[in-house]
């Protein structure tokens, strides 16, 4: 690992609910969501920070937070458990002065604005927690005080229909940044803004007051607070990233990234010994892979058991295809059974999931139709199933279906669910704490 950089203060934003994950982020923090079989989302920020030196960090969290701190704890697989810096997590609580949930990506450094107080470096790096890429940030720290800039925003290109869910960077030959536009309909240019900035921490400060003190504000970074950095005439400046980098903020692009790793080349390298992506990696056996069992341009952690098929798949630790069993252009998370027999395809599945013997998921050539109850985010033929869903025997499920967490085999209405239809639990609450009293001794 570098050596680190004692200057620049590294801010991770993880609190957001990531909606558009569907079920995946529904029990958890998006940043915590399992990614390329063993690793979680934010495991890619926190490799980056530490692969360039930046050893002072501090992910702020809310929605959910319970597995970011089972998963990042005190920092020790990114060598980030120190007397003095290394990462430390942070929730918003009730009883702060006029401070609550945080309500915008800027609200939540502002309502750990002492941490600012503190910080005696004059640099603030400020990042998202779920985006996939490899990225040394020093040279974009560089670049920031070389320009004596008050605020530098990582940019990249992108193709021209994605660009409305990104803010649109217009910048000049210098780079300096002439207007800025968060997710506008009809977008300006495909340079986007990644979600990543350097802050000059007085001037960050600054507009973090002046933002909390406008009661029309959405407390929001690419909302207001670059847009007024730019209008008061601030030093703005953009820094282009080449390299890949993903936004999983959806099903289908989470399954996208994913599925890109099974290239050759793969789109992120994660065995790069230079550049290593590290994460906490459960104690578990290599993989058993039968002698009658096939496995083609797949991602396959250790614990997994295969005797069946696996064709362009990505399994997490613990997960068993039993005999018979097909698994193709899928995702699987950790320690989910697929029963003998069954056919999986083009499925997004979460974790301690069992699929009863001979059943069919994802069937059908129906990939246009969405799902009923969220169609925009159920609507390129994936199919998805929450965690601990105990599905019966012979299931058939269409594509574009939604499978909530915590089924029994009873929960189902028949054996047959049609291409954009949801099963879920009536009281998932309930469902969800009694599954917590079970296990409360584990």
């Amino acid at each position: 690992m570098s050596r680190p950089n004692s200057s620049t203060l590294t801010i991770i934003l993880a609190g957001g609910q990531g909606e558009r994950l569907s079920i995946f982020s529904e029990k958890r923090a998006k940043p915590a969501v399992p990614f390329a079989g063993k690793y979680r989302i934010i495991d890619f920020a926190l490799s980056n920070c530490v692969n360039s030196g930046l050893t002072d960090i501090l992910v702020l969290t809310q929605y959910r937070p319970s597995s970011l701190h089972d998963h990042i704890g005190i920092g020790r697989p990114w060598d980030l458990d120190r007397l003095h810096g290394g990462v430390r997590m942070v929730s918003p609580y009730l009883g702060r002065k006029d401070a609550d949930w945080y309500r915008g990506t800027s609200d939540a450094v502002y309502q750990n604005l002492s941490e600012l107080a503190n910080w005696k470096g004059d640099t603030v790096l400020i990042l998202g927690g779920d985006h996939i890429y490899k990225m040394d940030y020093r040279p974009m720290i560089n670049m920031h005080l070389e320009k004596d800039a008050d605020v530098t925003v990582g940019v990249m290109h992108i193709p021209i229909e994605e660009a409305h869910r990104f803010g649109i960077v217009t910048s000049n030959e210098e780079g300096r940044i002439v207007d800025f536009q968060e997710k506008p309909k009809q977008p300006k240019s495909n340079q986007v803004s990644m979600g990543i900035y350097v802050f000059k921490k007085d001037a960050l400060v600054d507009r973090l007051l002046e933002d909390a003190r406008d009661p029309h504000s959405q407390h929001d970074f690419g909302h207001n607070i670059i847009p007024k950095m730019l209008d008061d005439g601030d030093r703005a400046f953009a820094y282009p990233f080449l390299d890949y980098w993903r936004d999983v903020g959806t099903v289908q692009s989470y399954w996208e990234a994913n599925m890109e790793l099974l290239t050759d080349p793969p789109a992120v390298d994660l065995y790069e010994r230079k550049w290593i992506i590290y994460t906490k990696s459960e104690e578990r056996p290599s993989a058993i892979i039968g002698s009658e069992a096939k496995v083609e341009r797949s991602m396959v952690s250790h614990g997994c058991q295969i005797y069946g098929q696996v064709i362009h798949s990505v399994l997490s630790p613990g997960v068993i295809v039993e005999e018979g069993a097909v698994v193709k252009d899928s995702i699987i998370m950790f320690d989910t059974v697929v029963g003998k027999n069954s056919v999986i395809d083009h499925m997004v599945i979460d974790k301690e999931v069992i699929i009863g013997p001979d059943s069919q998921l994802g069937v059908g050539d129906d990939f246009d139709t969405p799902n009923k109850l969220e169609p925009g985010r159920l609507n390129t033929g994936l199919s998805i199933i929450g965690k601990r869903a105990h599905l019966p025997a012979g299931l058939k499920v269409g594509r574009n279906v939604k499978i909530g967490t915590d089924l029994r085999p009873t929960d189902f209405p028949g054996l047959e669910i049609a291409t954009g239809e949801t099963v879920q639990v009536t009281q998932p609450d309930l469902r969800e704490l009694v599954h917590r009293l079970e296990h409360a001794s584990e």
